[in-house]
């Protein structure tokens, strides 16, 4: 394998990574709080991808601009799901909470197929973005590959510091801890609770908007596997830690694009070592690489 295929893997497993790791901050970050896997957020995910084609390709908007509303838009779409699924669920026991994200995940989708229709639409590129860029040593890369993963580390990197230096972080670690001593010491609990949902959600809508972008097409389904190997990435990285769920879906991408470089004969197995990968942490690390115990923190 020369430098110049294998830079190619390296920026696609880089790219890939980025992207099931910001899904998975959004699966970690709701359940660092609620002790709740949102089964939803693939579907949000796909919302995002939606919105920016309607945005762009129906209404012709600039792509900057349709960018902006697709994540306000899914953003609401996310608090919405936490005001009507998951709000009135706070007191109830876990498995209800669990049966209404399997149920909001199904109602999303099959919303979608009846009002976008089933059929997958393609999504057009911006030229900017795909215009090879060379390199020394005959390495020729898309801006697009490149950009992924910086918007990404820019994007949990701006989420670390919101909770390691804001006063909204810091009640959402007190909520990781006990939500009843911290609502008695007046946070307003709720309120923290959406600012997750919506901040989760948000990354999702960044990340169905890369999606698209690079495997340019959006369908109603679109969500289920990358939120699936999402949450995977997750749990490797140890679920309730940011960090963690980032370096879990690096991790992810990296085994699934350079299995099948190394091994191209593998290539219609690439799905089955992300669940390997899944297997094969909660055989011998249940916490996950950067978990301790599962209530200590987001």
């Amino acid at each position: 394998m020369n430098l110049n295929i294998f830079v190619q893997h390296f920026i696609n497993a880089l790219s890939l990574g980025s992207l099931y790791g910001l899904v998975a901050v959004g699966y970690t970050m709701v359940y660092g709080i609620l002790r709740l896997i949102n089964f939803a957020h693939g579907d949000i995910f796909m919302l995002g991808a939606y919105f920016v084609y309607f945005a762009t390709i129906v209404y012709h908007l600039p792509w900057a601009v349709g960018v902006v509303i697709a994540v306000i838009l899914t953003t609401f779409c996310g608090l919405l799901v936490d005001r009507i699924a998951y709000k009135p669920l706070r007191e109830a026991p876990r498995i209800s909470a669990l049966i209404s994200a399997i149920g909001v995940s199904f109602f999303i989708e099959n919303f979608a197929v009846v009002v976008f229709t089933g059929m997958p639409r393609p999504v057009v590129q911006p030229p900017i973005l795909m215009k090879p860029i060379e390199f020394s040593g005959g390495v020729r890369l898309i801006p697009l590959g490149i950009l992924v993963p910086v918007v990404a580390f820019a994007l949990v990197g701006g989420l670390m510091w919101l909770l390691y230096c804001t006063k909204p972080g810091l009640a959402m670690r007190a909520i990781s801890f006990d939500i009843e001593t911290t609502r008695m010491m007046g946070v307003s609990v709720n309120k923290i609770i959406a600012l997750a949902f919506g901040l989760g959600s948000a990354l999702a809508a960044v990340a169905g908007i890369m999606w698209a972008l690079r495997y340019p097409r959006v369908e109603p389904f679109m969500g289920m596997t990358p939120g699936i190997k999402a949450f995977i990435a997750a749990v490797f990285g140890g679920i309730g830690s940011v960090p963690g769920a980032m370096i879990g879906g690096l991790i992810l991408g990296f085994v699934e694009i350079m299995s099948v470089a190394f091994f191209p004969t593998l290539s219609g197995y690439k799905d089955a070592f992300a669940f390997l990968l899944l297997i094969m942490i909660l055989l011998f690390r249940p916490t996950g690489l950067l978990g301790e115990k599962l209530e200590d923190k987001i």
